[in-house]
């Protein structure tokens, strides 16, 4: 007999199915209206100040909580908190994120907490299925401000803020995106490594050393009265990054003195230059699409631009273990 969370899933699918059609025939003109339209989500917020915050900061974040976990590490403290970039549309990516890498007992004795990281939808049927997900799930967050491409950089700073106030005696954070498959055993026990003591002020990825794309056209593109420098500060691509958990709330702590910029993955390398930590090159971050090889995939922690059907097949190779062979 199918369980009850089974049941759940299927006709949240249906659900979700009958939402897209919905969408694909007619937009509602109406906005969303945070607590309004999810006025039935009990908000569970933690009166958390950060010390030694000046006054008047110029980037405030001054957003609320409308979907919240804040019980999440409550009853055990996890050793690493996955935190995904993701868009509501993509029901079938966090599913399979679910049911793959980023389930939360893939590993026995060691606490995993995942998290879907999302702003609010100017589509109210949007909102309100991300809502029943939610109830069914319970690993979404969600703030109000509205997701978009241009608010990536608000969406992890959400992400850091909930780390630092309901998690923050986590051992390390990912940060990554729904369309990355992670390795999780070279993740934890290569790189990370559960039996040694946890590091402080860390930080590691793909490294990029690059300037400002001032061609309007481009998808990077960074006017120059935003960042008039000709070059950024070291930084690890958004397609996934590791830190030490004490790095999320020194992250969010500068973030609220430093002018926002929109390439999310460049202005945590802003905040990180001032508070002089160093990002680590790590080879292990792939943030391009690889051809799939299971023996190569083994080598590596993440691939970037993986489907959810791509997802399951990699997963199912790698738990069969036929890669221990390559």
């Amino acid at each position: 007999m199918a369980s009850k969370v089974s049941c759940l899933y299927v006709l949240t699918v249906v659900c979700w199915a009958s939402a897209l059609w919905y969408l694909s025939i007619t937009r509602p003109t109406s906005s969303y209206t945070g607590h309004r339209q999810l006025s039935s989500i009990s908000i569970a917020r933690k009166n958390v100040s950060f010390g030694n915050i000046r006054t008047r900061p110029i980037n405030p974040h001054s957003f609320d909580f409308l979907i919240n976990e804040p019980n999440k590490c409550e009853k055990s403290v996890p050793f690493l908190v996955i935190l995904i970039s993701t868009t509501h549309k993509e029901f079938d990516a966090r599913q399979a994120i679910r049911e793959t890498w980023g389930d939360e007992n893939n590993f026995k004795g060691i606490k995993i907490t995942t998290l879907f990281l999302l702003g609010k939808n100017a589509d109210p049927v949007l909102n309100q299925m991300v809502e029943q997900e939610s109830q069914i799930f319970h690993d979404i967050i969600v703030e109000d401000f509205i997701d978009s491409y241009h608010n990536l950089t608000l969406k992890t700073l959400m992400g850091m803020r909930w780390v630092a106030t309901f998690c923050s005696k986590a051992k390390y954070v990912m940060k990554t995106d729904s369309d990355i498959f992670v390795n999780m055993d070279n993740l934890i026990y290569k790189l990370l490594k559960p039996n040694t003591k946890p590091r402080r002020r860390y930080f590691t990825g793909y490294v990029i050393n690059g300037g400002p794309i001032r061609d309007v056209r481009s998808k990077w593109y960074m006017p120059r009265d935003l960042y008039p420098d000709s070059n950024y500060p070291p930084f690890c691509s958004g397609t996934g990054y590791i830190f030490s958990a004490d790095v999320a709330e020194l992250i969010y702590k500068t973030s609220l003195h430093t002018r926002l910029l929109h390439l999310e993955d460049v202005y945590v390398g802003l905040c990180l230059r001032k508070l002089g930590i160093h990002p680590f090159q790590n080879s292990g971050f792939n943030h391009w699409k690889m051809a799939y090889s299971l023996c190569r995939y083994r080598r590596v922690i993440t691939v970037h631009q993986i489907t959810p059907e791509e997802m399951h097949r990699i997963w199912n190779d790698m738990s069969s273990k036929k890669h221990l062979r390559c």
